[in-house]
């Protein structure tokens, strides 16, 4: 998508830039957010074995340069896009993206890092934003749709 959207000049804004927390956790620590957010499970649960490849070249370049994860994260998309979301409830989920933006990757760091990824599915609302999965369940509950 990141080619169509340069060559035509759209602009895009990806949200969950760090994939629900994942991208900023070495492999094996946990989190509150890791354990219980069940739309995140719904989401990369099913890719987890093929998003791990991905998460350990993070923390491995983020081990590497002496930087945290989130910072080898954003920095990485800031190369594809100018504007990531970036969903904060503690002062150093602020700090880290804001020092990825002073963080360059060289050409070997970004195909090391891209190198091993697979499209995701969508899933959730995104998945059900079409004609022919209109009549499907819902993952999400209003007043109308309990």
């Amino acid at each position: 998508m990141v080619p169509l959207c340069r060559e035509d000049n759209i602009a895009m804004t990806p949200y969950s830039s760090l994939a629900s927390g994942r991208l900023a956790k070495h492999p094996g620590e946990k989190s509150k957010r890791l354990e219980e957010d069940s739309y995140a499970k719904l989401k990369y649960d099913a890719t987890a074995d093929t998003d791990s490849v991905i998460i350990d070249r993070v923390a491995e370049l983020a081990d590497r340069r002496g930087v945290s994860m989130t910072e080898i994260s954003i920095a990485w998309l800031l190369t594809k896009v100018t504007s990531p979301v970036v969903g904060a409830t503690k002062l150093h989920h602020i700090e880290g993206p804001a020092k990825a933006v002073d963080l360059k990757l060289t050409e070997e760091e970004t195909a090391y890092l891209e190198e091993p990824y697979v499209p995701h599915r969508l899933v959730g609302v995104m998945a059900q934003n079409t004609g022919a999965a209109d009549s499907g369940k819902q993952v999400w509950v209003t007043s109308r749709n309990k």
